[in-house]
């Protein structure tokens, strides 16, 4: 009796409806059964969640994954157009160094040997980057590439940035001298009364040399200079009667003489087309024209060398 177990059924008064009478084995049995059940359903669960956790891990890393190698491809593609764009760089460098040779030819500027070629920077032209690499293909060779040249790039820009400054100082000082060099007649109407060189004086009909050109024009009208430069003399000059002398610098000057009126005075700042004067005929002259002298380092030259209208 003591290995037996007896378990009653009760009513809610309390009588006894149903006896049942269990060994303490059974008992035991029946508990260890579902003690292992329970702990194998626990392993069961343990091993759903793991699983279902592994499987998220595993979905959000393929997520991850396929979000950066969408990074990549489109980082690659970055690349490619970068290096694009330096290809373009370099076309437009090596254009800029034609165009400053058309310019020097045009100039008649050498360039000195201290300048550098876009081909003299970091020893040859730079080769040409080969942007048609696969974007699933790995970009470390044209990103080195892309360094080196950029590099060289730099080298030659700042290069040309000199070439361009030097040409432009040069430029900048032919300019100077162009509008500094007598080249356009000193009036806009009339005509070549004498030329330049020996003629018969119309004073004492002996054989002289005239240092210039006389135009013959109409009374008042309009005297210009025939170059950029300072008056250095306004008035009364001898036989030149009302005159005027612009120094243009470079060891060139102008005259102007026989004027009637004389609109600039000494120091004035005249350019090339200002008016100067008015045509007349004082001083030694026998009738209205302007005359127009060219000298060169203190000596009268033919005017006519550097006329151009």
């Amino acid at each position: 009796m003591r290995k037996q177990i007896s378990i009653f059924a009760l009513t809610n008064t309390g009588s006894s409806v149903k006896h049942i009478t269990v060994s303490r084995t059974f008992i035991f049995c029946i508990s260890f059964f579902i003690l292992v059940g329970l702990v194998s359903f626990g392993f069961v669960l343990y091993d759903y969640v793991t699983a279902k956790q592994i499987a998220v891990n595993a979905h959000n890393f393929e997520r991850k994954n396929s979000v950066q190698q969408d990074e990549i491809f489109e980082q690659r593609k970055q690349i490619q157009n970068l290096a694009d764009k330096i290809e373009a760089f370099k076309t437009k460098l090596t254009s800029l160094k034609k165009f400053e040779k058309k310019i020097r030819v045009i100039a008649n500027i050498e360039k000195s040997d201290d300048l550098n070629d876009f081909s003299g920077v970091g020893g040859s032209n730079p080769e040409i980057l080969d942007t048609r690499i696969q974007v699933t293909k790995k970009h470390n060779s044209l990103i080195r590439e892309m360094h080196e040249q950029l590099e060289q790039c730099d080298r030659a820009a700042e290069a040309q940035k000199n070439d361009f400054e030097t040409l432009a100082k040069k430029l900048a000082h032919q300019q100077n001298i162009l509008a500094s060099t007598p080249a356009i007649r000193p009036i806009s109407k009339g005509w070549i009364s004498s030329k330049f060189g020996y003629r018969v004086s119309p004073f004492t009909g002996r054989k002289e040399f005239h240092k210039g050109i006389d135009f013959a024009a109409r009374k008042g009208d309009p005297i210009f200079a025939t170059a950029d430069g300072l008056v250095t003399f306004s008035g009364i000059k001898g036989g030149l009667g009302k005159a005027v002398v612009i120094d243009h610098g470079h060891g060139m000057s102008t005259r102007y003489g026989h004027a009637c009126k004389l609109l600039k005075k000494r120091g004035d700042r005249v350019k090339k087309g200002d008016i100067i004067a008015l045509v007349g005929s004082t001083g030694r002259s026998t009738g209205s024209h302007v005359h127009y002298e060219v000298r060169l380092n203190g000596i009268a030259v033919n005017p006519d060398k550097f006329i151009l209208n």
